[in-house]
């Protein structure tokens, strides 16, 4: 009796449990608070950061600022104002906290007291500030604005008005960009400004250049620094004239504050890549990350030793074959710190200036935003159950400590699937990485549908993180086991395996999906091979229409989200024309072998999937034409189809509303051909 009164327990507890949570959805997706900016204190005892919170009424997200003791403790939030407050910076003597807000509409510099009180508006310029830093010695300010070249803030504000108020739509251009990312070019360039901090006339650094800094669409302060002693400033651009749209060589310059002296390239030698500056604590040495293959946008990031008194240089990594995407010096100046992609991992290494040893100190789950605190190091970290976290550590990777639990209460609603890693022989019989993840609420007796994610890039990877739009626990979630593989041509496992995938876009990709798709099912009995429906955007997309022609019996339905039907027109739709001359080896008049080979378009008589279309009229890197042409092709050989078209998105979806959609759209897909 009382073994049975024990289960009647359990049953009912059990019964509460799943009354009280659900399993993960769109709505939590998109609801879910979001972390960045980690600041630490001068004193290295206070970390300052923004937490994004969702605005469903809105439709957009809006952003506060928040600090927490270097122990956990004393977790709060410092602005509350229903404006943006976002990229904040820490005053030298610590006191204070400068960011940037959008309380006028446009948005300006602020400074608020770290410990309590109301914030105080420091400028009243009449165009957008971004890009917030501060001096090393606390006199000046630097910030970006987006102005003409070679005219002042106030006439370039003039200019807008007039152009607002013409009565001429038309533009010209005799140079590209002609529009870029989601953006059409109108002839700014976002410009450094310095000011102290008492005030004063904003000092372009930048006048006369043609150029931008920090770099777009994704550059941010990573792409600017001070000078030790104050004097100066070194920031990225690209300054090549007309042949923008197919350089990769951005530069890094320096300028005086008080712009007696214009910018001077320190880099020129190069002509790939150079970004990323940071001044060692001694002052006696500038880091930065350098790429060395000219018009390769994925080549490896070297680490770069700049001798700041004599211009010697030399790479500290060359014998690495990971690439660095952020770095910071130890307070002694005697070791780096990188972040890198690594087997799907987002880990964090030590490195030593003498010896150039290297030590992985971090490799499970994605490091976001690191940085030192006296003897710890402080970051962001996610995985594929939870959202980004502030944790910090020792300095040889041990003594792990969470410091917020921003998002606890919404986690203990939400029930996810469990995930793992597995590897399997690829292309050449290599080694290749993939996660799956179980669908909520595993059963071990039963079969489930899979919804097999193709990653976009091609130089990217599905690892372990908590992504925003393409999260396989949103599937998991829905019913369906998710299964990714990292195809020769991902990013964190070598550079030789990242360029694998140049001139073969259709080739060591699809052979390395179809055998991790086959090595899935074998491993993992619980997967119903018979119901699998295929998921990509952007290179994903290209490789879903692929996938329709040349792999045309696998899957009971496919999702194409701005992806190519056409590389070969792709090319003249869009801006950045490195990418396709860099992986199809050439341009098309040039190497038109090289966009016919693997051109979705030639096999389009071979379609016969349903297949779901999704695009966005924002998109300047994949044309909508792109999307539209998949569809026509879908609508005129018969095949079920549907398009999803969304006027106002990008490259991707961002807007809430239109992210919930998208998800109930394809996950709709799924269950009409899957379940």
């Amino acid at each position: 009796m009382r073994w049975i009164f024990f289960m009647l327990i359990l049953v009912f507890a059990s019964t509460q449990l799943a009354a009280v949570t659900h399993p993960f959805n769109v709505n939590d997706l998109v609801t879910m608070k979001r972390i960045s900016e980690p600041q630490v204190s001068p004193d290295g005892k206070q970390i300052v950061f923004v937490v994004r919170k969702t605005d469903m009424e809105a439709n957009k997200g809006r952003t506060d600022l928040w600090i927490v003791n270097i122990d956990g403790s004393n977790l709060r939030q410092v602005t509350t104002h229903p404006a943006n407050d976002y990229n904040p910076r820490w005053s030298s003597d610590g006191k204070d906290i400068w960011f940037l807000s959008t309380r006028t509409d446009i948005a300006q510099i602020r400074k608020i007291s770290a410990s309590a009180g109301e914030s105080q508006q420091i400028t009243d310029l009449p165009l957008d500030a971004s890009n917030l830093i501060v001096s090393p010695t606390g006199t000046h300010l630097a910030f970006t604005m987006d102005v003409f070249p070679g005219m002042s803030i106030t006439d370039t504000k003039a200019k807008l008005d007039a152009i607002e108020n013409s009565k001429v739509s038309g533009r010209i251009y005799e140079q590209l960009f002609i529009r870029h990312w989601d953006t059409w070019n109108d002839g700014r360039r976002s410009h450094m400004f310095v000011i102290p901090v008492s005030g004063g006339n904003p000092v372009d650094v930048m006048l006369n250049m043609d150029a931008d800094t920090p770099s777009k669409p994704f550059g941010g302060t990573e792409e600017i620094t001070f000078t030790p002693d104050g004097k100066s400033i070194v920031f990225t651009a690209k300054d090549v004239g007309r042949s923008e749209a197919w350089s990769t060589d951005y530069d890094l310059y320096v300028a005086s504050i008080d712009g007696s002296t214009p910018p001077r390239c320190i880099t020129a030698s190069n002509e790939a890549w150079d970004i990323g500056p940071v001044f060692s604590p001694d002052g006696k040495t500038l880091a930065y990350l350098a790429m060395a293959r000219p018009g390769y946008e994925a080549d490896r990031y070297r680490v770069m030793l700049y001798d700041w008194k004599t211009g010697a240089v030399r790479s500290l990594t060359e014998d690495w074959s990971l690439s660095p995407s952020e770095i910071f010096w130890s307070p002694d100046s005697k070791k780096i710190y990188a972040k890198a992609d690594y087997l799907a991992q987002g880990a964090l290494f030590e490195i030593e200036i003498k010896s150039g040893k290297r030590t992985l100190v971090r490799s499970d789950g994605t490091v976001r935003s690191p940085g030192c605190a006296g003897d710890r190091l402080v970051f962001g970290l996610d995985n594929l159950k939870s959202p980004v976290e502030l944790y910090s550590m020792k300095t040889n990777g041990k003594g792990l400590k969470q410091l917020t639990t921003i998002n606890a209460d919404k986690l203990a609603t939400i029930r996810f699937g469990d995930y793992e890693q597995f590897t399997f022989a690829g292309w050449n019989n290599e080694t290749v990485y993939g996660y799956l993840v179980k669908p909520v609420d595993f059963d071990p007796d039963k079969k489930y549908p899979v919804a097999f994610l193709i990653h976009g890039g091609p130089q990217g990877s599905f690892g372990n993180d908590f992504h925003y739009r393409w999260n396989p626990q949103s599937y998991a979630g829905a019913g369906y086991a998710a299964v990714m593989v990292d195809f020769h041509g991902s990013t964190g496992y070598g550079q030789e395996f990242c360029d694998a995938i140049r001139g073969d876009w259709g080739g060591k990709p699809l052979e390395d999906l179809q055998k991790g798709l086959a090595a899935a099912l074998a491993k993992y009995p619980f997967l119903d091979g018979d119901h699998v429906g295929a998921l990509g955007a952007s290179y994903g997309g290209y490789m879903i229409n692929w996938i329709a022609g040349n792999w045309p019996d696998r899957f009971r339905c496919l999702v194409c989200h701005d992806g190519n039907i056409d590389e070969r027109m792709a090319y003249f739709d869009t801006e950045e024309l490195w990418f396709p001359e860099w992986d199809h080896e050439g341009t098309p008049w040039d190497n038109p072998e090289g966009y016919e080979k693997h051109n979705p378009v030639n096999f389009v008589k071979n379609w016969k999937t349903p297949m779901l279309v999704v695009h966005g009229g924002q998109d300047f890197r994949v044309a909508e034409t792109q999307g539209f042409g998949t569809f026509n092709a879908l609508q005129r050989r018969g095949i079920p189809s549907k398009l999803l078209y969304f006027p106002d998105e990008n490259h991707w979806v961002l807007k809430p509303h239109n992210s919930i959609l998208w998800h109930n759209t394809v996950i709709g897909w799924l269950d009409q051909w899957c379940k």
